[in-house]
């Protein structure tokens, strides 16, 4: 009698990299220069890695991943029609360039508005609007419920707000 052992199912980060010549195939339905192909593929990867706890397991993976890259590929597209180069001679347009000394006089009123805040404000600022937390990660790093960071972080903005603008807190 003879024991199959099952096998267990690859992880899907394992998974994601299998499928990669697949997504390098599809990326070239959209752009033909292989450089921005592998920089979509490279977007695409991102941004699943980033959000892999939202795939179903049991789901098509290489449907998912074939949707991130279209979702991406329409984005960069929205953005570069409305960013496009040429519309406007650049070339002849003066660069603005604003006077440093006003950025290092900002500076120094921002870290004294984020000194004079309470500690569970500043916290929520720094840790979403500074680093790009989402919210449940700032949920975990204060060890409270998402609502509490949003409630939070809307009351630290109104803060940050009236003291950068000099009006006082009511």
């Amino acid at each position: 009698m003879t024991i199959h052992a099952e096998r267990e199912p690859a992880a899907i980060e394992d998974q994601v990299v299998d499928l990669i010549p697949a997504l390098r195939a599809f990326a070239r339905t959209f752009v033909s220069s292989r450089y921005e192909s592998d920089d979509l593929v490279q977007e695409t990867l991102f941004r699943a890695l980033r959000s892999i706890d939202r795939f179903e397991v049991g789901t098509n993976l290489k449907s998912w991943l074939f949707t991130i890259m279209h979702n991406t590929f329409r984005t960069q597209y929205k953005v570069r029609r409305r960013e496009a180069p040429g519309v406007i001679d650049c070339a002849d347009m003066p660069i603005a360039i604003p006077p440093s000394q006003e950025w290092f006089v900002l500076d120094l009123d921002m870290r004294a508005a984020l000194l004079a805040m309470s500690p569970e404000h500043r916290d929520v600022l720094v840790l979403v609007a500074g680093y790009g937390m989402s919210y449940k990660e700032a949920a975990d790093v204060c060890d409270c419920a998402i609502g509490t960071i949003k409630s939070r972080l809307n009351r630290a903005r109104e803060e940050l707000t009236n003291k950068m603008s000099g009006n006082p807190i009511l």
